[in-house]
């Protein structure tokens, strides 16, 4: 009898570890080309505040405030951010032209290796 109440607690203890580390896994937003995310985020008119209740994501173009549980606020931000880029962002041969909402180019941004074209085509949809 103590061998299978032995058993049974190491079996919720593995399945609660199992639990633990597949929301980890789900709440971590996906990885980013360091260099190209960071020329892009300027464009980008989502930000991220920091308020007593969590987090807030802002809006720049009307003001508009979302405020998404602590656990999914990364992942949100990755959600407007993908939206953002189907839209406002154009693969070319050797560059990315960020587009403004009249679709006027405003910049572009070369790109230096194929992970930088992977991030844009995976993490953009683009």
């Amino acid at each position: 009898m103590s061998n299978i109440k032995k058993g049974l607690f190491l079996g919720v203890l593995f399945a609660f570890l199992v639990m633990g580390f597949v929301a980890m896994q789900r709440a971590t937003p996906q990885a980013k080309e360091e260099r190209i995310y960071k020329q892009l985020k300027v464009y980008m008119p989502y930000k991220l505040e920091k308020t007593i209740g969590g987090f807030v994501i802002i809006d720049s173009r009307d003001a508009h405030k979302e405020s998404p549980s602590a656990a999914e606020v990364m992942l949100r931000l990755d959600e407007l951010e993908k939206a953002w880029g189907k839209e406002h962002l154009r693969l070319n041969e050797q560059d990315v032209e960020v587009l403004s909402d009249t679709n006027q180019s405003v910049l572009k941004i070369s790109i230096e290796t194929q992970k930088e074209r992977l991030f844009l085509k995976h993490f953009f949809g683009i």
